[in-house]
């Protein structure tokens, strides 16, 4: 068989030799072909930001605890930042400031930790030993309420509350701090680390971010600079705020435990007002709940007027010392509070089940910063009034 001419020879009869892309395309196929360089680029690209993801994973990992400590200090300087900016007002250089509120806050928490820091730990101590003694009356009161027969021993051994579990616990509580956070060595050093980066973020802070500042465009610095002001003024006074409101709960709470007669007042009574300020939602009724234990199952009245001073007290806070307290700061949504107190607790354990709020905080502040607000449309702006509205 001859070729045709004008077309070169394929070498086996009946083949067309034109290219197998042009064939595809006159019958109407879409060819897909893979470059070789191509494939192998996008396969180095994947396998380095893999790699990228998780060295960042390990160095995180590794620096968890140091970034805490950072986090704290940030925290402990924002705190400050209210006391600082008052007495530089009134003439004093940044430093000098910073050094007299710090070092007051400093001194104030010392002689706190002196005076109240042996009887925290010893009612800490003894509240452990007591909690068999608290198990058997909640058992011993449901039977004879409900006329069950829940036996107290198989649910302490299967809450590990056997003795010798609980005289491991107090004896490791009664150490006093050191037995609870570590040795004297590693406790020294988190403290140090804390307080000099705290220091340094309340007296050269300022310079430091102006020196980040300098690698940025015009545009990015006055960014950095809203972003800045924003987290530390906002933040630092939601952070106070959260702190005289905790102290002043604990102090209240305390005062009222003592005067009745509750064990264990000054650790209850702190747990109290950290739990009040610090945990959204149910902070206020999870504080009571040790206390009310503590009592209600074997003096009654004592437990039922926790809980009555508990309400009384929480209206006061909400309808006098709040709106004093926190006028000129923040305030963050209930359900975002909440969700990083959950997650600081997830990364960094109870502390940092406290930290998540204010961190919580500085994000809301910077978003709503930036954020754009519109008109809500009728449809949702009617939605919101409920069936009452439609009804009308």
């Amino acid at each position: 068989m001859r070729p045709q001419a004008g077309k070169p020879d394929s070498g086996v009869a009946g083949v067309d030799p034109a290219p197998a892309d042009a064939r595809a395309g006159a019958a109407g196929l879409v060819v897909i072909g893979f470059d070789a360089r191509s494939v192998w680029r996008s396969g180095l690209i994947v396998m380095g930001l893999v790699a990228a993801l998780m060295l960042v994973l390990w160095l995180f990992e590794v620096t968890r605890h140091f970034l805490f400590l950072i986090l704290l200090a940030w925290l402990f300087a924002i705190a400050l930042e209210p006391g600082i900016r008052w007495v530089v007002r009134r003439g004093r250089s940044r430093g000098t400031a910073s050094a007299i509120v710090g070092g007051g806050a400093l001194l104030v928490t010392l002689l706190l930790a002196v005076v109240f820091g042996s009887l925290f730990f010893t009612q800490i101590s003894s509240f452990v030993r007591s909690v068999p003694n608290i198990e058997t009356s909640v058992i011993n009161w449901v039977n004879g309420r409900f006329r069950t027969h829940i036996d107290a021993n198989t649910i302490s051994s299967s809450l590990n509350l056997s003795p010798s579990h609980i005289g491991s616990w107090a004896q490791t509580l009664s150490g006093g701090v050191l037995g609870v956070v570590g040795s004297l060595s590693s406790v020294l050093f988190d403290l140090i680390t804390v307080v000099v980066f705290g220091f340094y973020f309340a007296g050269a802070g300022p310079h430091f971010f102006r020196t980040l500042a300098t690698g940025m465009s015009p545009h990015a610095q006055k960014v950095f600079l809203n972003v800045y002001e924003i987290t530390t003024a906002k933040t630092g006074g939601y952070v106070v705020s959260k702190i005289v409101l905790a102290a002043l709960s604990a102090l209240f709470h305390g005062i009222f435990f003592a005067a009745i007669g509750v064990p264990y007042w000054l650790p209850f009574a702190l747990f109290v007002g950290i739990t009040a300020q610090f945990v959204p939602i149910v902070g206020t009724y999870l504080g009571i709940t040790l206390p009310l234990l503590a009592t209600v199952f074997i003096t009654p009245w004592k437990g039922l007027a926790i809980v009555a001073f508990a309400a009384v007290y929480q209206q006061i806070e909400t309808y006098y010392f709040t709106p004093r307290v926190s006028k000129k700061t923040m305030d963050v949504n209930p359900a975002i509070a909440l969700a990083a107190v959950f997650v600081g607790a997830g990364i960094w354990g109870p502390l940092g089940a406290l930290i998540g709020i204010p961190l919580a905080a500085a994000g809301v502040a910077i978003f709503g910063a930036y954020r754009h607000s519109y008109e809500l449309v009728p449809e949702i702006a009617s939605a919101e009034d409920g069936p009452a509205s439609k009804a009308e």
